[in-house]
């Protein structure tokens, strides 16, 4: 089933787009959640009304994810924690651990687009990879040290 998409949807495609998927999806989830209308002469002519405004909508949205990947790169984000024998942590530190410390440095962040393989579980230095969006990617720095050794100023 061909649809055109109404917003940018990571595995399907960008705002304006048409695009094949199972008639499935489109009717249970797309079509109901204002994701995405089916292919129709109407549909056709109002796509190719609304397409300067979608292209001005698409650089606003790509300028944004680059200023933010920008801003991200580098950064040290420090997260204390309990720890045990040999460095391991007392549970362990994952994207919502992240998204939070980066909350109160002043970035906000939803822990959906913090890439971690799996939690981290033993202190040290980690790099960290982050999708801001349109293929644009950054790295911090997760500094995950010793709870009493933790000082306000490092974040």
């Amino acid at each position: 089933m061909e649809i055109i998409l109404k917003e940018t949807i990571d595995t399907l495609g960008r705002e304006g787009e048409i695009v094949k998927v199972k008639p499935g999806y489109a009717r249970n989830y797309l079509f109901p959640t204002g994701k995405a209308v089916p292919v129709t002469k109407a549909s056709l002519a109002r796509l190719e009304q609304e397409k300067q405004a979608i292209a001005a909508r698409l650089a606003a949205q790509q300028a944004e994810a680059r200023t933010l990947a920008e801003k991200l790169d580098g950064q040290l984000v420090v997260i204390p924690r309990r720890a045990g024998d040999e460095n391991r942590l007392f549970g362990s530190v994952t994207t919502a651990d992240i998204a939070e410390a980066l909350g109160t440095a002043g970035l906000s962040l939803d822990r959906k687009v913090i890439v971690l393989a799996e939690p981290i579980k033993v202190l040290g230095e980690y790099r960290v990879q982050v999708r801001t969006g349109y293929q644009t990617t950054a790295q911090l720095v997760v500094q995950v040290v010793p709870e009493e050794a933790a000082t306000p100023e490092e974040n």
